[in-house]
């Protein structure tokens, strides 16, 4: 356990330590975050600090497991997130210096599902342990479980979008999946997600508004952190031991997801591409609602905070607690985004009115 403390701490340091080299690096050759109708900030910011969030979570990976704390060495299907993992990462660290075409930009995440998909990464079933159902998918869980990946992906790249929120979510997240694991006695998949957890915590230290941001995660650690939380619930042991269940696993992501969805429909009720950026995501809601970019943050994180832990006891339980339970995350959730939309909708008529 305390070499395993010790790989957690590793991983800590060499985020900060990378993230610290990169503020001085981008800094020195004026590479920032560029200004457009979508961005919150107002300063000059670097942003690819999803250099130390990929280099604390890969490199603490195979420290791990190359330093015979894992209980078996690194298998195939590790290599194969490892290389999604970098081929996401490399391409998201180039649109931040070179903007891709968004076609392409799919086009790498298709990959990078594929490689995980072959190391068996997959929803084999959609089960709920405390009512006794679990239904197969057959050759479905393959379409799904791709779906999943783009989904989540790009799904937490658009919740990146205020300083400190995409890297609190996923930190809350990650911690989560943790427990699902400790549950299931699966350490090494426990260890996996811990050690995202703290690469993210070392982004933080950099990244939350207090007083404000030194730099941004940019697409490189957005996409990477989506990738990786979509991959996350597919772990499984080598004696088959069940992943985190999609209902589980949707749930502990509902922000994003829900974000996202709240997105397209707008889009394509707008008749827009659902490509097009716009100002009305759920940090750009509450703060036209008259909160803080620091109170946002607050308000977003303490509701993931209290998803997880709904979800975690529910996790932990049986019966009918853990159904209700459940069933309460989702609904909270749907709540909290219909009341910000519709004070929202309600503010912006009160404008018209106005003018």
């Amino acid at each position: 356990m305390n070499h395993s403390f010790a790989i957690l701490a590793i991983s800590f340091v060499l985020s900060v330590i990378s993230i610290a080299i990169v503020i001085f690096v981008t800094r020195k050759f004026n590479i920032y975050d560029q200004f457009d109708e979508r961005k919150i900030h107002t300063e000059a910011t670097p942003r690819l600090g999803g250099i130390g969030i990929f280099t604390g979570f890969v490199l603490g990976l195979l420290i791990y497991y190359f330093s015979g704390v894992a209980p078996h060495s690194l298998p195939l299907r590790m290599w194969l997130l490892i290389a999604g993992c970098a081929l996401i990462f490399f391409m998201g660290v180039w649109d931040d210096l070179k903007p891709w075409r968004a076609r392409y930009k799919f086009l790498t995440q298709c990959l990078a599902a594929i490689l995980v998909l072959a190391g068996g990464f997959t929803f084999r079933k959609i089960t709920f342990g405390p009512l006794n159902f679990a239904f197969s998918m057959g050759w479905f869980s393959v379409p799904l479980t791709f779906c999943w990946i783009i989904g989540v992906t790009n799904a937490v790249n658009l919740i990146d979008g205020l300083d400190g929120l995409a890297g609190s979510i996923a930190t809350l997240v990650a911690v989560t999946y943790a427990f699902f694991f400790l549950r299931y006695g699966n350490e090494p998949a426990m260890m996996v997600c811990l050690i995202l957890a703290v690469s993210v915590s070392g982004f933080l230290v950099f990244n939350l508004p207090f007083p404000r941001a030194k730099i941004f995660m940019g697409d490189g650690g957005s996409q990477f952190l989506g990738f990786v939380l979509s991959v996350l619930p597919l772990i499984s042991a080598k004696n088959g031991m069940a992943t985190i269940a999609l209902p589980y696993a949707a749930a502990v992501l509902i922000i994003p997801v829900f974000d996202t969805i709240a997105a397209i429909w707008r889009r394509v009720r707008e008749k827009r591409g659902i490509l097009d950026p716009d100002r009305f995501h759920l940090h750009h809601k509450l703060l036209m609602l008259g909160f803080s970019k620091r109170q946002t943050l607050v308000v977003v994180a303490c509701f993931q905070f209290v998803l997880s832990l709904f979800i975690s006891v529910s996790g932990w339980t049986g019966g009918l607690m853990a159904t209700v339970l459940l069933f309460a995350v989702y609904l909270l959730g749907l709540l909290f985004f219909t009341v910000i939309h519709v004070r929202k909708e309600g503010l912006l008529k009160e404008e018209e009115i106005a003018d």
